[in-house]
């Protein structure tokens, strides 16, 4: 750093800046992620092209028909978005390197170039010819699909003017950088700075941009945590190494609802919509076994079935074990207090372990019961009668409290060929429509103990 410049010292990991080194650091608690950068006043931008703006009357501003959404032309993608992409909105997909985002987004370009016309692919860490072998395996050969290799922001910026793409992929944003920063790429004053140019870009044009960013299991280095108050969209795409599924999340939407979930296949083309996850997430559903039980979730604005399963074996150990996968591991800890103290199972001794079948993560309490179904149902080693589902929050006295859209989830157990709910007793009122099907027998339950002698008969 050249004598008499001023520095600062930024942490990586949350942003905190300091005129100091600190081992430490004293917002986010991390070891050694301060980095000296050279000290330069924040860049102030203006939304508007002419650099001022005007108040008008909101019943003056007229929505035109040709800034209607684009469709992906992939029906999970377009409902996780709110029904398609907004033109000029900015997108964020995150998730770990090497989870499918540049493959996703891709497949995406390839169909909006048929129908919309050009959209500009900008890859920071992958050459043409890299691409282009990516593109041919997926079939995205799209002639108005325009490709570049580009890490500079200004000369990004220049190719997206000249050429006025109806959408812009950037991958990815940790590999961009602007010139005027001495922070090496991916640092948070770079990721920050590039990412508000982007945004004034896409705002002031009408043209909506796409940024992918890695994120660790933690999620808190250097991309998506440090930008999601700056985008519309915040999109996640999840899933296991192993595992072909993948989950794409939706945890901020400005033109939809969040908590939508979209559910692909990784293929040898690519990823494949999956339009019936709770047929998927259940087709491997052993008969027969204790521990096993079928819950109906809700994820956004659609019900899934899910398999919850539960293992309790007898502990060796002095300290017994709770193990979770897909479900929140203090809630497991509440349900086995509740079963010790309301129902009078002895679990101290006992291991559990508790798991949601197919890698997906479902975090809401309507899962409760089942849970405690498939714990109740591996001690007593009892198997539940396949044809049952089971939904209910699960209160500290051990009564079975009222679940949202209670009429959608027993549309999607009917749906699947259940031929018994159990449910809250209190959702009973709201499902009049229901209780008269021969198909279905739907039950209402007011506590644990109720539905523990009721399933486990």
């Amino acid at each position: 750093m050249a004598r008499g410049e001023k520095s600062i010292f930024r942490c990586q990991q949350c942003g905190y800046e300091s005129f100091r080194w600190l081992g430490r650091c004293p917002d986010c608690g991390g070891w050694n992620a301060l980095i000296e950068e050279a000290f330069k006043e924040e860049k102030k931008y203006s939304l508007h092209p002419e650099g001022h703006s005007t108040p008008l009357p909101i019943s003056k501003i007229e929505i035109e028909e040709s800034k209607a959404r684009y469709k992906a032309g992939i029906s999970e993608f377009d409902r996780v978005l709110g029904g398609g992409i907004v033109p000029g909105s900015l997108i964020l997909v995150g998730g770990e390197p090497g989870i499918g985002k540049s493959t996703l987004l891709l497949q995406i370009a390839n169909v909006l170039s048929s129908n919309y016309g050009i959209i500009l692919y900008i890859s920071a860490e992958e050459s043409l010819f890299q691409i282009k072998l990516r593109a041919s395996r997926l079939g995205a050969l799209a002639e108005k699909l325009f490709l570049v290799s580009e890490t500079d922001i200004e000369v990004i910026k220049k190719h997206i003017s000249e050429i006025k793409p109806k959408v812009v992929i950037i991958d990815s944003i940790q590999a961009i950088n602007d010139c005027e920063i001495t922070s090496a790429p991916g640092s948070i004053s770079q990721v920050r700075e590039c990412t508000a140019q982007i945004m004034r870009l896409a705002k002031s044009k009408e043209i909506s941009v796409f940024i992918i960013g890695h994120v660790t299991k933690g999620g808190m280095l250097a991309g998506p945590k440090v930008l999601e108050h700056i985008v519309d969209t915040v999109l996640y795409l999840e899933g296991e190494q192993y595992n072909i599924y993948r989950i794409l999340r939706s945890t901020k939407n400005r033109f939809g609802s969040t908590n939508e979930l979209g559910i692909f296949k990784m293929g040898e083309k690519g990823l494949v919509e999956v339009l019936n996850p709770s047929e998927l997430l259940l087709s491997e559903k052993p008969s027969h076994v204790s521990g096993s039980v079928v819950a109906a979730t809700f994820e956004g604005s659609r019900p899934i079935l899910v398999e919850i399963q539960a293992l309790v074996s007898y502990s060796n150990l002095g300290i017994s074990r709770r193990m979770t996968t897909g479900v929140d591991y203090n809630r497991v800890l509440l349900i086995l207090a509740v079963l010790e103290k309301r129902v009078g199972y002895s679990l101290h001794s006992q291991d559990v372990h508790v798991n949601v079948a197919g890698g997906i993560r479902v975090l809401e309490p309507a899962l409760d019961l089942a849970i405690i179904m498939a714990i109740a149902s591996s001690f007593k080693d009892i198997p539940i009668d396949p044809n049952t589902a089971v939904l209910g929050e699960v209160g500290l006295a051990g009564e079975i409290r009222m679940v949202n859209q209670a009429e959608k989830r027993i549309q999607e157990v009917l749906k699947m060929g259940f031929k018994r709910c159990i449910i809250p007793q209190g959702n009973l009122k709201t499902l009049n429509n229901y209780l008269s099907k021969e198909e279905l027998e739907i039950i209402g339950v007011k506590t644990v103990q109720e539905a523990i002698n009721l399933v486990l008969n």
